[in-house]
């Protein structure tokens, strides 16, 4: 879910909420968030995709400072649109905010020279529990930017959605 916040803005800069939990739930998050998150990035890092097993993680997903690509992949066995992805960029001008609900892998790249990403879970991290599949999966077939991107270790060798799928604990 795309989140298009209220932005008011003049000559001296702007004012959002970025956050409020009555609004957010009307608008069908109900997850209480127990966490927030803060990652800086330079032009062309790819960080994803990842997700975590057990009950999940839902997140809430901005970026306070750049621009990013930032990806979703379903991973709800029996979805009509498991293995597929969508993609927005979210930036400090408009200031939009992606909901990643438990049962999909989230990931994004660099867009701008640099770029701080703040996310909110409803869930502690936990090393034991987090997963991820490969970025550039060619059978789910992201689009990413044409920049040379750059992945850590653990993603570039992350596995492919086909080798894990039956293993995957989410359903639709």
């Amino acid at each position: 879910m795309l989140v298009e916040p209220v932005v008011h803005g003049d000559e001296r800069g702007f004012f959002h909420e970025s956050y409020r939990r009555a609004v957010y739930a009307e608008l069908g998050i109900p997850q209480e968030f127990v966490q927030d998150n803060h990652s800086r990035s330079g032009h062309g890092i790819v960080r994803g995709m990842h997700f975590q097993v057990g009950r999940g993680m839902a997140k809430l997903v901005r970026c306070g400072r750049g621009a990013i690509l930032d990806v979703v992949i379903d991973l709800r066995r029996g979805s009509p649109t498991f293995g597929e992805w969508e993609a927005f960029e979210l930036n400090d001008q408009n200031l939009h905010q992606l909901y990643c609900p438990v049962g999909f892998a989230h990931g994004f790249c660099v867009l701008s020279e640099i770029a701080d990403v703040m996310y909110k879970c409803d869930a502690y991290y936990d090393e034991s529990i987090e997963r991820g599949i490969k970025y550039d999966d060619p059978d789910v077939g992201i689009e990413w930017p044409d920049i040379e991107l750059q992945a850590s270790e653990r993603d570039s060798n992350a596995p492919l959605l086909a080798e894990i799928a039956d293993e995957l604990p989410f359903e639709y």
